[in-house]
Order: C-alpha cells, then sequence, then structure tokens
C-alpha cells in the first residue's frame, strides 16, 4: 500500500539531503521519481532543491494553484517506471495541496515522502504542516540539536544584532543568517548563543 509521508524536523535537519538521497537510491535500482519544491523558495535559482553539503536536483515548482494530482497523473503516462514522488519545502503546501498528495497515494498508489520544517519562528504551525501532521501515514521526525545539546524543536529567526524576532510575516525565505534551530526552553527565553556567550534579546518588531 503506498503511503504519504512527512519527515519533519528544526532548521538544518538535513531533509534536504535525505530527500535527494531517496531519490537517488531510487535512481539506483532503475526507478525514475518526481521531485518537486515550492515556487516561493528561489534561494537557489527557481526549480532547484539543493542541500548544504552541496548535493542538488531539478525539481518542479509548486505555487498555491499548482494540481499535484492531476500533474502527477499525467506525467505517469510518460515517465516509466514512476516509483516515488519528493516534495521538499512541504510546509508551504495548502490544505488542498495536502489533499492531493493523499489522492496520489491512495489512487494513484504512489508513495509520497514529503520534507518540511513543523513550525515557524513564532512556533506557530504553517498550513501544510498541520494538514501533513493530520493526514499523513507516517510521521518522521528528522533532528537536529540546539547549541546546548539538546535536541532542537523550534526555529528561531533573528537580525543583523543577533536579536530574536518575534513579530513579522510568517514565511520570509532565508538560510542560516536569519534562523537558527533552538530547544523549546532556549526558544522562549531568546537564547541564540551558549550561556557563556549569550546576550539575551527579544525584538518584537
Amino acid at each position: 500500500m503506498a503511503k504519504l509521508y512527512f519527515y519533519y524536523s528544526a532548521m538544518n535537519a538535513g531533509k534536504t539531503t535525505t530527500l535527494l538521497q531517496s531519490s537517488y537510491n531510487y535512481g539506483e535500482r532503475g526507478m525514475n521519481t518526481l521531485l518537486f519544491t515550492a515556487d516561493l523558495d528561489n534561494r537557489f535559482g527557481h526549480g532547484k532543491i539543493a542541500s548544504r553539503i552541496g548535493l542538488s536536483s531539478e525539481a518542479h515548482l509548486y505555487d498555491k494553484d499548482f494540481n499535484f494530482f492531476d500533474f502527477i497523473k499525467a506525467k505517469g503516462r510518460t515517465t516509466p517506471n514512476l516509483k516515488c514522488i519528493l516534495v521538499d519545502e512541504a510546509q508551504f503546501l495548502s490544505k488542498e495541496h495536502v489533499r492531493q498528495l493523499c489522492d496520489v497515494a491512495d489512487i494513484l498508489k504512489l508513495p509520497v515522502l514529503t520534507y518540511g520544517i513543523r513550525s515557524d519562528f513564532q512556533g506557530e504551525l504553517f498550513p501544510g504542516s498541520y494538514y501533513l501532521l493530520a493526514w499523513a501515514d507516517e510521521l518522521i521526525e528528522l533532528k537536529t540539536i540546539c547549541h546546548c545539546g539538546r535536541k532542537a524543536t523550534m526555529n528561531a529567526r533573528i537580525n543583523a544584532q543577533g536579536e530574536v524576532m518575534m513579530q513579522g510575516e510568517q514565511i520570509e525565505i532565508a538560510g542560516n543568517e536569519r534562523y537558527i534551530a533552538l530547544c523549546r526552553e532556549h526558544f522562549h527565553k531568546g537564547q541564540v548563543q551558549p550561556e557563556n556567550h549569550c546576550v539575551i534579546n527579544m525584538k518584537v518588531a
């Protein structure tokens, strides 16, 4: 039975690396995959999935009007031995997107592997993550660590002065210069560095 999987974590846990490795593993066995990433994430150029360790691959783009089910159904007719669907930046999916991906697994019988972060810089769920947590068949946590050595579960947004930002738009595309993964305790304290280097600043605007 094909399933919908949600691989989730805080920032910088190797989600994209894991996605690309999974696609590579299928390819090694003569199986084709379809890769997708969000249209609004252009850090590495449109239509490209890239990891921090240098791995990359071309990918199809999705936006708010994209229909995964129709696209994948059509591609299945022209893609020999299509065996898996992989979706990066899954937190940016809409409710309807997630429903379409459920149908890909349930009707088209193709496993769907989605990868994304669970919560935003205010500790609130992204829409895509919300529905994936509710509807996915399998939930897999990819782990990374806070500066204290404990598991990081939260994503703090910081400014150029190292201050934690507590207000702003939910979506702001950036990398390590703007986001840091923290455990819950240090996220709530606004502590982005170890104790002996720590300057605690909470900036609300």
